[in-house]
């Protein structure tokens, strides 16, 4: 899944600076168009070789597959090293340069690779923050973000937000104990920043407000489904995962901001962007276009529809007018 969140991790790229990763590759064909619409003017980047990296979940995949397509329609001979396996990989791969860009997520860059405790409860301000640090220390530059935010949530079906007149996490409260069953991850339940904490914030403390023996624990992948066939009323989701859309899921608002802010920003190499300024003009109006609806259909047809990354993204961009066929 998306963003490695536990201190293992961050440890584990501590560990790994002086390895030399295999970097796994998504493969296959990437399509390339004409730039077109709002970044029809940007500066071409005809003969610079780049290299695009991404993480091995399907979100992350169609976002590198989206900015190949998006330099390659630009002039620029992209290597591509999406569908790196895991977080750290990825992030070394990164301090290593041997990416010069990828997408990443400001939550999973301000507590997982930069070590903090506590996220940001402001989005602009988690983002800024990140990107001052990271800039700092390691030379690595975040492009403005994109307005999704894929960071935990729960959902419930149609029949549930109806029967408990429930949209957001403060009306758990006014659900019968008995029916705050909860489907989750193992993992997920004792963290002081997962189901542990968001209750004890939302007024229902695990045990006291919800026992034990209302939890079901479930694979990530399969807590999607079995809040959609009523094992439990509440399941725990990322925000843009495509099986809600499938599954007619509705998130709950987190009307107290517990979660992290995890929207997602186009990171490059500081020396590549003073090289190539254009970088940011090119991506700048596509970030804008990805919100948490565009990212829950696209993942959806990635998902659920089995398309292709590359094809999904190429459509997207022309569908919005980025690009055109050559």
């Amino acid at each position: 899944m998306r963003a490695l969140r536990l201190a293992v991790v961050a440890a584990l790229v501590a560990i790994s600076t002086s390895a030399c990763f295999g970097l796994g590759t998504a493969g296959g064909y990437v399509p390339t168009g004409k730039l077109s619409g709002a970044v029809a003017d940007v500066k071409s980047l005809e003969g610079v070789n780049l290299s695009v990296g991404s993480k091995n979940f399907s979100e992350n995949i169609l976002l590198g597959k989206m900015a190949i397509i998006l330099l390659q329609s630009d002039g620029a001979k992209v290597k591509d090293l999406t569908n790196i396996p895991g977080s750290a990989s990825a992030r070394q791969a990164m301090l290593d340069d041997q990416i010069d860009g990828m997408w990443e997520y400001t939550g999973t860059g301000w507590i997982t690779y930069l070590g903090h405790e506590k996220p940001i409860p402001d989005e602009e301000k988690q983002y800024t923050a990140v990107r001052d640090e990271d800039r700092k220390k390691n030379g690595l530059d975040w492009l403005q973000p994109a307005p999704m935010n894929n960071t935990y949530g729960f959902a419930v079906t149609a029949a549930t937000a109806k029967k408990f007149n429930i949209t957001k996490l403060s009306q758990l409260k006014d659900v019968p104990q008995n029916e705050r069953t909860f489907c989750v991850e193992s993992e997920l339940i004792n963290r002081p920043d997962g189901l542990k904490g968001m209750l004890q914030t939302y007024g229902v403390p695990l045990g006291s407000g919800v026992p034990r023996s209302n939890l079901k624990t479930y694979q990530t992948g399969a807590i999607y489904d079995a809040t959609a066939k009523g094992s439990c009323n509440f399941g725990e989701v990322f925000t843009t995962d495509g099986r809600i859309v499938a599954l007619h899921l509705k998130v709950l608002e987190d009307d107290k901001s517990f979660f992290p802010k995890y929207n997602v920003s186009f990171v490059v190499q500081n020396a590549i962007l003073k090289k190539y300024p254009q970088i940011e003009k090119l991506f700048a109006p596509v970030s804008k276009k990805l919100t948490n609806q565009v990212l829950l259909k696209l993942n959806a047809k990635i998902d659920v529809d089995g398309d292709e990354p590359a094809e999904v993204a190429y459509e997207w961009l022309k569908q919005n007018g980025f690009v055109k066929d050559q």
